[in-house]
């Protein structure tokens, strides 16, 4: 395995765009920590993010984990260019001509996949930290360790996207066509759910979509919003029910395990049909 990722890490650190969209990337999601100074009006009301709560544990977990999980187009660039890299470089090619087998050649970027996920979720895990004993009002252990399962679902949410586009870049071996592809996915699963949820209804709807590959890494990290202080202030207020399930489920990141195993296989057997 180190051998492989060594190969793969040459070739990125041989890359400029992936070191500055990875670099970018990593700066970004620093300056999550900006977000305490941000103020605005809402009303008669000033609202201080930093006074909201996103800060306080076990909150914060929540929090950060959603927000680095929108950033994630940025790696994933870097990982359909990995693919499309090797085909317009014909450095695949030259790898399986120097010995490497396609299940290796495979396996070396699926490696990758694991090491940027778990890279980003170390990342956030020690930004949390550092953020949290500095702003929030709780610091006690039992307290700072609540819903640290996020941490869980964020890495799994990364491994499946990036798997996604890695089977992308092998379908289509164009990395702009495998975004492209990307994006019309989008579309079909959110159209597909608008018209369920019209010709049956909203809860079958979501029942069926949960297994669509992009619903169901979002369903792994729900929207935090609806849990900031002031939310469920005016929720109280205007006596409204906005109870929601965030909590990680099993069976929500064995849905996400079975797509991994499904893309990197779907991947594998492309690579070994084709007369390279």
């Amino acid at each position: 395995m180190l051998r492989l990722l060594t190969i793969e890490f040459y070739k990125l650190k041989h890359s400029r765009s992936s070191k500055v969209l990875s670099i970018a990337y990593f700066v970004i999601l620093s300056f999550i920590a900006l977000i305490a100074s941000i103020e605005f009006n809402l009303g008669d009301f000033q609202i201080r993010i930093a006074d909201q709560g996103i800060f306080n544990f076990p909150f914060i977990w929540h929090f950060n984990t959603w927000v680095a999980a929108t950033l994630k187009f940025f790696l994933a660039i870097v990982i359909v260019s990995m693919i499309s890299n090797e085909y317009s470089n014909r450095t695949l090619k030259q790898n399986l001509i120097d010995g490497l087998s396609k299940k290796e050649f495979m396996l070396s970027k699926f490696y990758t996949v694991i090491a940027f996920a778990a890279l980003s979720t170390l990342f956030i895990f020690v930004m949390t930290l550092i953020l949290g004993y500095s702003f929030s009002d709780y610091t006690e252990f039992s307290i700072v360790t609540r819903e640290m399962e996020f941490l869980l679902a964020y890495f799994f949410k990364l491994v499946g996207f990036f798997s996604f586009c890695l089977f992308l870049g092998v379908l289509v071996k164009r990395s702009a066509f495998a975004l492209g592809f990307l994006f019309v996915w989008w579309i079909f699963e959110n159209i597909s759910y608008g018209i369920l949820r019209w010709q049956i209804n909203a809860e079958t709807a979501d029942a069926i979509v949960q297994f669509f590959p992009l619903e169901a890494m979002k369903n792994l990290i729900n929207l935090p919003f609806q849990r900031l202080n002031f939310i469920e202030t005016a929720a109280n207020q205007l006596q409204a029910d906005i109870q929601i399930d965030y909590a990680v489920h099993w069976y929500e990141v064995g849905i996400v395990s079975v797509w991994i195993f499904l893309f990197i296989y779907g991947a594998y057997r492309l690579l070994m049909k084709r007369d390279l």
